[in-house]
């Protein structure tokens, strides 16, 4: 008894506006994680309100590619652009976890996609080779220290036109890791990509929004 109590309090305390508490409670089963309730994006006070929004729609379903893409109607695009690569970044980082037993400097000593493509990394003070899983985590953490520079991008609410240069060299390099992925430890791909659309969701978003061009998406799936 005293434990219900307790969560009614803090639901009212925390639900005075109407907002779902966004987090899971301690010993919460795994079928029940995440399982808050979604906010409509008109409601949500939050500073991170299109993060959540786009969390929530990946969450009910992150297949449904336009559900997920479709930017509300009203909203900021440069603050969309913004938190749809912040969400893409992180994506990565989970989908990458899945390359630590089969890639590394002895097996992907490059960061190639077929022989025909050999990306060279940008995260050096000169540009150079490195293995691919190098590659990849380089990218991924220079990527997310540029979306998190308070110098670029001092507010997640407002993104400043200077800033949005950069999308289009983040999603290049993003893109990279997708097409290593699929030439070169394509069953991890297949698997990933057939639970998340991760790859489509990625470029449909890229070509939709002038981020990537057509020449660039070299990965060819039926």
């Amino acid at each position: 008894m005293t434990n219900s109590t307790s969560d009614s309090t803090e639901n009212n305390s925390n639900n005075h506006n109407n907002t779902p508490i966004r987090r899971n409670r301690i010993g919460t089963k795994n079928k029940d994680l995440y399982k808050w309730e979604a906010t409509s994006y008109e409601l949500n006070e939050s500073s991170y309100a299109t993060q959540e929004y786009i969390q929530d729609k990946i969450r009910i379903n992150e297949t449904d590619i336009e559900s997920v893409l479709t930017m509300p109607q009203g909203h900021d695009l440069n603050v969309w652009q913004y938190e749809q690569i912040r969400q893409f970044t992180l994506e990565l980082n989970h989908f990458i976890v899945l390359f630590k037993d089969i890639c590394n400097s002895n097996t992907c000593p490059q960061m190639k996609a077929t022989d025909d493509w050999l990306f060279l990394c940008a995260s050096h003070k000169q540009t150079q080779e490195c293995s691919a899983i190098d590659y990849i985590v380089h990218t991924l953490d220079s990527t997310s220290s540029l979306l998190n520079s308070d110098k670029h991008f001092p507010k997640r609410i407002e993104i400043p036109a200077s800033s949005t240069k950069h999308f289009q060299s983040i999603c290049r390099r993003l893109y990279r890791i997708f097409a290593h992925a699929f030439y070169h430890h394509r069953e991890v791909y297949n698997e990933y990509e057939s639970k998340t659309l991760l790859h489509k969701r990625f470029v449909k978003f890229c070509l939709k929004n002038s981020l990537l061009p057509k020449s660039a998406i070299i990965i060819k799936e039926n």
